[in-house]
């Protein structure tokens, strides 16, 4: 199971533990990941995700976890809640924009 959020794709970060004596050794800053049951309401059923407290805090704040995935760019999204967002868009018949070529 990697240490990446769903949602947001936060992930592990790299840095220094610094002694008093200005030492420095590497380490790792591991994202604060938890196990979240939410509700979406499009699809009628609860969704297991394994996501940061900051995503739980974006989740809440944009209405809900259908309207946070109908928000998020495809390119910061887990397969699994890529799979969702699709299925969301297909049962509440939005369309993703189209880009065009220039």
């Amino acid at each position: 199971m990697s240490r990446r959020c769903e949602l947001t794709a936060k992930g592990p970060l790299v840095g220094h533990k610094v002694s008093h004596s200005n030492i420095k050794t590497k380490r790792r800053f591991l994202p604060n990941l938890v196990n979240v049951t939410f509700i979406s309401e499009a699809l009628e059923r609860n969704v297991r995700l394994r996501v940061s407290t900051n995503a739980v805090k974006s989740v809440d704040h944009n209405g809900g976890l259908d309207a946070f995935l109908l928000k998020a760019s495809a390119d910061a999204l887990s397969p699994r809640a890529l799979e969702l967002k699709r299925a969301i868009q297909k049962k509440v018949g939005v369309t993703a924009p189209v880009k065009k070529a220039s």
